[in-house]
């Protein structure tokens, strides 16, 4: 699946929550962020059958800019969220010291490991993993 923008990945996100079984709202609102503004959360999937919730934050960057240098304020901000979050990162604009923080940091990972941690934090059958991937590819 090809994303070109930030719109794109979130709809991408909720297509992988999907695909796992998962509900999905956008566009939660919530508060406000620590800065005063009214708060939104890109995605909240939840886990229907246990009411298990995961906000999930979208930022995608095509070339270097200052989406990376705002990751560190957004994790912040999930800090204060009644529920636990995510940043969800995808996009050629960002450095390769900011993939090692994305995946050393554990509130952050990369799209294309999105359907692997979602298994994981959900407690998913390995199984419904492997069926996502293939109706994502197609192959399903």
């Amino acid at each position: 699946m090809e994303i070109k923008s930030g719109a794109q990945l979130e709809r991408a996100v909720v297509r992988v929550g999907k695909a796992l079984g998962l509900e999905a709202e956008t566009q939660v609102a919530l508060g406000q962020r620590i800065w005063g503004r009214n708060r939104r959360i890109d995605v909240v999937l939840t886990r229907p059958d246990t009411g298990l919730m995961l906000g999930v934050e979208c930022k995608f960057q095509r070339v270097l800019g200052t989406a990376e240098e705002k990751i560190p304020a957004t994790i912040a901000d999930i800090e204060a969220w009644p529920i636990r979050g995510i940043v969800v990162v995808h996009g050629d604009g960002f450095s390769a010291d900011f993939k090692a923080f994305v995946r050393s940091s554990g509130k952050a990972i990369e799209f294309g490991e999105l359907t692997t941690w979602l298994r994981f934090y959900f407690g998913l059958p390995r199984e419904r993993a492997l069926e996502a991937e293939m109706k994502l590819n197609g192959d399903g």
